[in-house]
Formats: C-alpha cells, structure tokens, sequence
C-alpha cells in the first residue's frame, strides 16, 4: 500500500487527474462546442490522445523524479522519503511502459499522433536531463511542455478560433509564473546542485521584477478577453484571478522565506485549477442544450 502511494506520489496522479478533467471540459466547452456533447464524450480518439497524454505526463514526471531526486531531499524531504519507496529501477522500467503505453495509444488515433507523442515524450527527457538547469530557457520549456497535451486535442479537432488561443496564452502565463515561483521556493536546492535558474543567476529582486511584469501582462490580456471576447460566466473566474494576482503582488515583495514563496505558490496553483473547473461557465447551458 506505502508503495501504491509512492509510486501515485511519483506520478503526482492529482495533477494527472486535473489534466484530464481539464482536456475534456476544454474539448467539450472550447474545442468542439458546436458537436453533439454524446459524440464528444465518447470520442474513442479523444479518449486514446487523453490516456496517451496522461501516460506520456506520468512517465515526466517519473524521469523529472531520477534526475531530481538530489535536489528534493533538500527542497522536499517528506516526499522524497516517501518517493523513496520505490527503487529507481522500478521507477524507470514503470516510465518506458508508460511511454511505449502512449505511443500504442496515440497509434489508434494516427500516424501524426504518434509522431506528435514521440516528439512529447522526448522534450520531456531532454527538459529534464538538460534544459532544466539552465534559466529562461528551463522555464519556458516547462511552460510549454505543460500546454503541450492541450496542443494534442487542439490539433485534432482543428479549431483555430482567435479566443483560443488567447485562453492558451493566459494559461501559458500562469504557468510561466508558477514555474519562476517554484524556483524561488526551491532555491536552496538548486544552489547547492548547481541548478542554473532565474533566481540564482539574477537573484530575488530581479525574479520578483520579472513576476510583477508577467502579472501586468495577464491583467492586461484579461481585460482584452473581457472586452473583446464572449467568456459567458467565466468573467467571474477572471476577476477573481485579477484579484488574486494583487494580492500575489503584495505579498510577493514581503516574501523572502520558502514558506512564503511556498503560499504564493499555491495562490496560482489555486488559480490554474479554478480555472479547470470554471470553464463550464463559458456557456452553463451548453450541455442542456447538446443532449
């Protein structure tokens, strides 16, 4: 059973599980909002890129757990204990049945969804063996790799709708934040590790500048997805989102211990969840009105 919950640990299948929620509510609400919500639902192929994506995810953070695996006995010493649980060796022979799980996968949907896994799966290793220690670019490739299976589904349904891809950069924002702020929470690891990110290099102060512009650009993409796009109820999510951003701001320039970069942390993550499940309030009669 300890193992079962090392391993889900690993695999951090909560995040999975949100990623999941989060490609059907997207494909359902965003994506394919002009099919019948049966013939969505019950997609086999948009079944298949979703395990496939959710595999492919688990087997990142399977091979992010071996190379990190230094770093979170400083940074995250409970859960590196429990990680712990399982040998490395199992860890790495679970992460090649998972990408080979994916590619099997993608291949009932099509060639390109195998080549486009494939090219998923490999970013994955080479961020986490390579790009990970270097700044700017370690954080733009997590933040890409991160949207990367909303790509899957975007491709497959093919709807290039500008108020998507707007919805994608806000996202790719908070994400892009969430990542810089995890590596001032994480500092004392990656200096110790010699891990090459913004706040070693450039130091708080500059990462906190770099934060408080990423957060004036959100605010600013949010008042024009306001203004100029139809967002249904999901206006509230994102005045909630504004208001949570200042007070991410506030707090951001007292912080200078773990546990506060720690709160701020989870102030976004609390963000990007929220807006998981607040999609539904694009259109609250979207599935009434489908069935």
């Amino acid at each position: 059973m300890l193992k079962f919950f090392s391993m889900f640990s690993v695999v951090r299948g909560y995040n999975i599980l949100i990623i999941v929620i989060a490609q059907y509510l997207t494909s359902v609400y965003i994506l394919a909002h002009d099919k019948p919500l049966k013939q969505v639902i019950f997609d086999v192929n948009l079944f298949m890129l979703v395990l496939a994506s959710a595999a492919t995810i688990a087997g990142g953070y399977i091979i992010n757990n071996f190379y990190d695996s230094e770093k979170d006995q400083i940074n995250r010493p409970f859960k590196s204990k429990l990680d712990r649980l399982v040998s490395q060796n199992t860890k790495l022979s679970f992460y090649f049945v998972l990408n080979f799980s994916a590619v099997i996968m993608a291949s009932y949907v099509s060639f390109n969804a195998v080549i486009f896994f494939s090219i998923y799966i490999f970013g994955i290793w080479f961020y986490s063996h390579k790009l990970k220690k270097l700044p700017f670019i370690g954080n733009l490739t997590s933040a890409i790799l991160t949207i990367t299976p909303f790509f899957a589904i975007f491709l497959y349904y093919q709807n290039f709708e500008h108020v998507i891809f707007v919805h994608a950069v806000f996202l790719f924002l908070m994400i892009s934040m969430r990542e810089l702020t995890k590596d001032l929470e994480n500092m004392k690891g990656d200096l110790l590790l010699n891990y090459k990110t913004i706040p070693i290099v450039y130091g708080e102060k500059a990462s906190k500048i770099m934060l408080t512009v990423l957060i004036s650009i959100t605010i600013i993409l949010v008042y024009l997805l306001l203004n100029y796009f139809d967002v249904g109820y999901m206006y509230l999510f994102f005045y909630l989102s504004v208001f949570l951003l200042f007070i991410f701001l506030a707090l951001l320039w007292k912080s200078k211990t773990k546990t506060h970069y720690l709160i701020l942390h989870n102030i976004l993550k609390f963000i990007i969840v929220a807006g998981v499940f607040c999609i539904v309030l694009i259109n609250v009669d979207i599935v009434l009105n489908r069935i």
